[in-house]
């Protein structure tokens, strides 16, 4: 089978290390697939593969893509990459992602249903447990105490195998003051969210 290495979320610096988070787990995918961060909000996405698996893809397929190639969007990628490089934001994740993992298990120390804090650098989550011996995961807490993070102004998702890890995913120049004030507002949600 091919792998395919998704570096949509993930990607373009984000974790920090690396500039593409399959180099950072040493992964060798046979299809990288590009999106969102790619243009900045611009639409802009690609895939990128050796000539072996576009020409057998070729052979079977007939591709054709109206806006393929568009200049506009060529730039919009370009200038994106020289922001990144040019604010050092790669290295800012690495910096301010450590600083926010770090107060997130402050408040796992003070809220014991947070089970787990994980991630690499501006990629990150916290994992909500009713039980942190028995890992029963705390879904529907972790679901309204991500909508009371909502009320309370910060977007924050929630994802896994069911539902109990708040997503973290701030903007690449997300700075230890924006961190301050997730950690105070996560820290809020929490006391003002009862683990039922």
């Amino acid at each position: 089978g091919l792998v395919i290495a998704d570096e949509v979320q993930c990607g373009f610096g984000r974790t920090g290390n690396t500039l593409w988070c399959h180099d950072d787990i040493g992964l060798k995918p046979d299809i990288v697939t590009l999106g969102k961060p790619m243009g900045n909000g611009h639409p802009v996405s690609a895939v990128v593969t050796s000539q072996e698996i576009l020409g057998c893809f070729r052979e079977h397929y007939r591709y054709f893509n109206t806006f393929g190639g568009n200049a506009v969007s060529a730039a919009a990628a370009m200038a994106t990459f020289q922001v990144l490089e040019e604010e050092g934001l790669q290295e800012n994740a690495v910096t301010v992602g450590n600083y926010a993992r770090d107060g997130l298990r402050q408040l796992q120390d003070l809220f014991p249903v947070i089970g787990d804090v994980r991630g690499k650098g501006l990629f990150f989550g916290a994992e909500m447990l009713l039980d942190s011996q028995a890992k029963t995961p705390a879904t529907q807490y972790c679901h309204r105490l991500a909508n009371a993070m909502r009320q309370r102004g910060v977007l924050l998702n929630y994802l896994g195998i069911h539902y109990n890890t708040l997503k973290i995913r701030p903007p690449m120049p997300f700075s230890k003051q924006n961190v301050d004030l997730l950690i105070e507002t996560l820290g809020a949600a929490l006391k003002a969210t009862p683990v039922e």
